[in-house]
């Protein structure tokens, strides 16, 4: 079996990540101007760090990418750029780590779900069909209507377990 063709989220596994990054940065590049967003220089930085890597990164780890490329050290340009890729689903915010990383799915509305290693912060996105049954009939009950969903797993990866041993 191929490293393209093996089983499990991508994060996870032996894959081009040149190709990976650059079909993400081209599709949301067309997603923006199909939704007549603008991907500002800095936004597309943003987004280009991002995708640099299946790690989750904190704004302070994005504001020093972007210091070292010479464009400027101002945390309200990240926030700023983080906003708008999470609110266009081109990012996610992943609670546990106070981080961002590249949505894998941009451009389609989805339920996400995140297997988070402990270690080497990598994050791999995998798409849930639908809210837990529980949490459905909470929020029915409730009279709440869930419009996303986003689940966090921690635990640790095969390739630091491996490291460890």
């Amino acid at each position: 079996m191929s490293a393209s063709s093996a089983p499990g989220p991508e994060a996870f596994r032996p894959h081009d990540h040149r190709t990976c990054r650059g079909r993400a940065l081209s599709a949301a590049r067309a997603l923006c101007a199909e939704r007549r967003l603008r991907l500002t220089p800095a936004r597309a930085f943003v987004l280009e760090t991002l995708l640099g890597s299946h790690r989750a990164m904190t704004a302070y780890e994005i504001l020093d990418a972007l210091s070292a490329a010479g464009l400027g050290n101002q945390p309200p340009v990240v926030y700023r750029a983080l906003d708008f890729l999470v609110a266009n689903g081109f990012a996610h915010r992943i609670e546990r780590l106070a981080a961002f990383t590249a949505c894998s799915h941009a451009g389609t509305a989805h339920n996400a779900g995140f297997l988070v290693c402990r270690s080497c912060r990598r994050v791999a996105e995998t798409p849930l069909p639908r809210p837990a049954a529980e949490l459905v009939e909470a929020a029915e009950v409730a009279g709440f209507v869930i419009e996303r969903t986003a689940v966090e797993a921690e635990g640790v990866c095969a390739r630091c377990r491996e490291a460890a041993t």
